[in-house]
């Protein structure tokens, strides 16, 4: 329906927090930590990316230019226009509507009475046979969808696959053929400062087209305050994004989709607006599409941020600077405690890849497999070494699905009365 308005509070870590600390005796702090079995010591506690050459800033002088009266507008400043851009994707965009009815219980009967709610959203099209991705609160609770494309036609859909706890959907469209699908990009690539394109349906206004830049890169729960169970790991834009844009494409000055328009900041703050990582989409659409939703790995193990770490909590985990992931609880029983990983663990790398936030580490061992045995790089009082972990399935908690009414839709632009 639309997108999410957000409230700036405080909220959890993704996975449950317990407000243990890291205390430990002081005979645990003066002794050397014994390795667990299987571990094995590693010289240095976090790997390390190499650099290429660096690249020139798209703003520099080219060599053998002089002065910013030499400089090409459009290759070194910005685009002349957004048309090009606007013109190439929009086809691929669709104005997502959606029928459902909403329970309410009655005070006085006790009994859930209910009402219809409908909705208005964004998506685009991935597939020529149909396939539409958007966001999961957008089609979550509805009874009938149907996409209206920018030629106007329109035609109903199902739900092919969603994940609540990334707010992806995907919808199919029935005996589609040769539909405009739209080019995925590469988010990593994305740069704070890069020019990006909104296109979605604000206030029901079809196919509104926005401009602005990336304003920053991985924002999290503490940011964006919205299901304290979801992995987020935004982009920030100030393209203008409001109700009505949720599931619409985010674009480069390629025409390429680098993220989905999500969530806008509520308060009365302007120019904040949130898009889900198109790497994020790619990474789980095929399973989506081939089992309807994703079945996650876990490591069992509630985490926290190691930047939220007191200076005395990092000189009793006998920790400098490094960044990553603390462990405040083994689940007994659980993939961690067969491995024998223990509260006050700082987790620095996962399967190679540096830990630098305890969300990122959530992601890749929610997305690695179930039964994959992982190799994790861990800081024990002040000694690194890797552990092999064997994931097991994370138990999702049974939620029942609410629709989200979309105000200000027109009744007179209802396809559900046509």
């Amino acid at each position: 329906m639309q997108s999410k308005t957000i409230l700036v509070t405080a909220i959890t870590v993704l996975v449950p927090v317990l407000a243990t600390g890291c205390n430990r005796s002081k005979a645990a702090k003066d002794t050397d930590p014994a390795l667990p079995p299987g571990a094995v010591p590693v010289a240095t506690a976090a790997p390390t990316l190499t650099n290429a050459t660096p690249t020139p800033l798209p703003g520099a002088i080219p060599e053998g230019k002089t002065g910013a009266s030499s400089l090409d507008p459009h290759e070194f400043v910005g685009p002349r226009s957004f048309a090009p851009v606007a013109k190439s994707a929009d086809p691929s965009v669709v104005t997502i509507y959606t029928l459902g009815e909403e329970r309410e219980r009655n005070i006085f009967s006790r009994r859930r009475a209910g009402r219809t709610a409908k909705g208005l959203g964004t998506g685009f099209i991935v597939q020529k046979d149909g396939v539409i991705v958007t966001n999961n609160h957008v089609i979550e609770g509805a009874d009938e969808i149907l996409v209206q494309f920018s030629d106007e036609r329109r035609l109903p859909a199902k739900i092919a696959g969603r994940d609540p706890r990334t707010d992806i959907a995907v919808i199919k469209v029935q005996d589609a053929k040769d539909l405009p699908a739209i080019a995925l990009g590469d988010s990593d690539g994305l740069e704070v400062g890069d020019w990006v394109v909104a296109i979605g349906n604000p206030f029901g206004l079809s196919h509104t087209v926005s401009a602005g830049i990336v304003s920053a890169k991985g924002r999290g729960r503490d940011d964006v305050p919205l299901d304290p169970s979801g992995y987020y790991s935004f982009i920030q834009t100030d393209a203008s994004i409001n109700p009505g844009n949720s599931g619409g494409p985010l674009l480069n000055l390629r025409g390429e989709v680098v993220g989905m328009n999500t969530a806008i900041r509520g308060g009365g703050a302007q120019g904040i607006g949130f898009a889900i990582p198109i790497n994020m989409v790619k990474q789980i659409l095929p399973t989506l599409l081939h089992e309807g939703h994703l079945t996650r790995s876990a490591m069992g193990v509630s985490i926290r941020d190691a930047r939220e770490l007191t200076p005395e909590d990092r000189r009793e985990l006998k920790l400098g600077e490094e960044k990553g992931a603390i462990v405040e609880r083994v689940e007994p029983g659980g993939p961690a405690d067969m491995a024998k990983l223990e509260v006050g663990d700082l987790i620095v790398a996962f399967d190679g890849q540096p830990i630098d936030r305890s969300s990122l580490l959530q992601w890749k061992a929610s997305t690695a497999g179930v039964g994959k045995t992982a190799t994790v790089r861990v800081i024990r009082q002040g000694k690194a070494f890797d552990l092999p972990i064997t994931l097991g399935e994370l138990k999702e908690p049974k939620k029942t699905p609410r629709p989200r009414v979309a105000p200000g839709v027109d009744p007179e632009d209802d396809p559900f009365v046509r």
